[in-house]
């Protein structure tokens, strides 16, 4: 059984990295649609989008989306995540993106704290020297401007509180089914959006009507990778690989925006990517030992 968990952590690894890409793309789509639409509104049609893509699996793997054992923590994994959702495009509205994501970045740092009075994992000096050393990073390759202290500041900070919440829970909710965790999840915050549609809507153009869909399917993909990772490895083993939604944020702005990496990027994500290849190389070398010893 020893020799199993570094794999399980592994494979849990692997498919965390995989959700923050999702998670990045999703921040890039939803900062543009954000400028245009109200935040309600985001929320409510890119549940819609989700929601269609989550149907046929729900028909196809016959699960029951009714099994509400500890409903008090899935109510708060609803609330926490759509407080997230919510904060982070209404910081977005107000705040450059690189500011935002500086306050979410700090997730892992609040994942990391979490993880021991909510969950009881142990967490090695290591993870948290590693957690620390890539916001490092983070800050060097955002530098963040005066904006950062704006009044939608206490937002983006909440938003990070909540995200960093909702993991914890979800990885408190591991023995439950990933498929009503992520349903529920679209379902709730999709009625706190459409609560909003009286007070602002504006009617989108088939394009981006097209666009919020998407983001509602590339933040479906990247909550199911999220969910079944926390399933399979503990929440301050995973914490520290969310700074990778930064490389991928200096390549998609490479590629799409050609926006030419500056000095203080590639420092930062060198940073970012060291504290990363340390910590699995401290997890592989304590699976080697566990193994030997069993």
């Amino acid at each position: 059984m020893t020799s199993m968990r570094p794999a399980a952590h592994g494979l849990g690894i692997v498919l965390f990295l995989t959700g923050i890409f999702f998670f990045a793309l999703n921040d890039a789509l939803g900062k543009w649609l954000a400028m245009d639409y109200a935040v309600g509104q985001l929320l409510l049609l890119r549940s819609v989008g989700a929601c269609i893509v989550l149907l046929p699996m729900i028909w196809r793997l016959r699960i029951n989306l009714f099994d509400f054992g500890q409903w008090h923590l899935q109510a708060l994994r609803i609330l926490a995540m759509a407080g997230d959702t919510f904060s982070f495009y209404y910081a977005t509205r107000t705040m450059p993106l690189a500011d935002v994501m500086t306050f979410y970045m700090a997730a892992p740092l609040i994942i990391t704290a979490l993880s021991v009075p909510l969950l009881g994992e142990r967490v090695e000096p290591f993870r948290w020297a590693a957690v620390l050393a890539g916001f490092v990073g983070v800050v060097i390759a955002l530098q963040p401007s005066a904006a950062i202290f704006t009044s939608s500041s206490p937002i983006a900070l909440f938003g990070a509180v909540m995200f960093g919440f909702s993991v914890a829970v979800t990885r408190r909710l591991r023995r439950t089914h990933w498929l009503p965790l992520v349903l529920w999840q679209f379902v709730g915050a999709g009625i706190i959006g459409a609560a909003t549609i009286p007070f602002a809507w504006v009617t989108p153009n088939p394009t981006d009507l097209g666009l919020m869909f998407l983001v509602g399917v590339v933040a479906m993909l990247c909550f199911v990778c999220i969910t079944r990772a926390l399933a399979l490895a503990p929440a301050a083993v995973l914490a520290p690989f969310q700074y990778s939604a930064m490389l991928w944020a200096t390549i998609m702005g490479w590629m799409v925006w050609r926006d030419v990496p500056t000095p203080p990027i590639i420092i930062g994500n060198a940073i970012i990517i060291a504290s990363g290849l340390f910590i699995l190389y401290r997890d592989r070398s304590a699976g080697a030992v566990a193994v030997a010893e069993a």
